[in-house]
């Protein structure tokens, strides 16, 4: 068949040869001009804010600075020993374990009755305990007893909180909060007798003056609030888990932490007051919260 006096068949049929040539087109240039692949890095922490971004490649540039041969573990020289088991358990056992937790409520009003202070500190002891990533032991917990102190920190909060409820808090958000009697007005951080302010540390700093990452700090520091709690109630104490928004710089900067410390939680500390109350609320049965497999 002679090919010239027949219809090309690619002039015929251009319209579907069109967009077929186009994609294609697209692939090669779209493949040609894609950056080569990234080699694999390993993860650095990343239940850091982002606030702490600055900081957490400033540790990762510091750690590369080193080379290999002079990198030694944060617990160099740790030995181990036999471990039997538990030794000590809670009297009554789990039942009365649950009996007291349960009875843990948040409480927004103190009485102004005075709080033995070796029992925060004893409290403060046992959160201490947790476990954590690597054994950093990435928390610091500030108690601020000076009544000007907690004025300022007061002041501090309140400020934020207005616009908070007024602005940065969605409608649904306030809405939900109001059967909790709940709002901008703190009074509980001047009336109860201790805040006790607790930080999560990004890292510290080795002998030799080298940065020493704390991995997962924030959920270390998470389980020895939850640790500090149960102290609390074991001693008799009320408290209020507070998570200041976006008051953390300014509080840091009132008590002079350091650059590495964020501030996680505040808890108020002390008794509740006489008339105090609380919303009568009822927790999930285990079999909505247990999954068996």
């Amino acid at each position: 068949m002679d090919l010239f006096s027949q219809k090309n068949i690619i002039v015929e049929y251009w319209q579907y040869f069109l967009p077929l040539f186009t994609l294609g087109l697209s692939l090669f240039l779209l493949n040609f001009t894609r950056k080569p692949k990234q080699p694999h890095q390993e993860p650095v922490e990343r239940d850091l804010d982002p606030s702490e971004t600055e900081s957490r490649k400033k540790v990762t540039e510091d750690d590369v600075n080193y080379e290999a041969d002079v990198l030694t573990p944060a617990l160099e020289g740790v030995g181990h020993r036999p471990y039997k088991g538990i030794s000590v358990t809670f009297p009554g056992g789990i039942d009365k374990f649950y009996e007291m937790v349960n009875d843990r409520r948040s409480i927004r009003k103190y009485s102004k009755r005075p709080v033995d202070w070796r029992l925060v500190e004893r409290c403060i002891h046992a959160a201490g305990t947790g476990p954590s990533g690597a054994h950093t032991e990435p928390w610091t917990f500030c108690v601020v007893s000076d009544a000007d102190t907690k004025e300022q920190i007061r002041e501090i909060i309140e400020q934020e909180e207005y616009t908070n409820y007024a602005q940065r808090m969605s409608r649904q958000w306030t809405t939900d909060l109001q059967p909790l009697r709940t709002n901008h007005i703190k009074e509980y951080l001047t009336d109860a007798p201790h805040l006790v302010l607790v930080f999560k540390q990004g890292y510290s700093f080795r002998e030799d003056g080298r940065k020493k990452q704390h991995y997962y700090n924030e959920i270390s520091v998470a389980i020895s609030v939850g640790i500090l709690l149960c102290a609390f109630q074991s001693a008799g104490l009320n408290s209020l888990v507070t998570t200041p928004l976006n008051c953390g710089p300014a509080l840091r900067s009132l008590l002079n932490r350091p650059a590495q410390e964020k501030l996680l939680v505040l808890l108020p500390v002390g008794y509740a007051a006489d008339d105090c109350e609380v919303p009568d609320i009822h927790r999930k049965p285990v079999d909505e919260i247990l999954v068996k497999y």
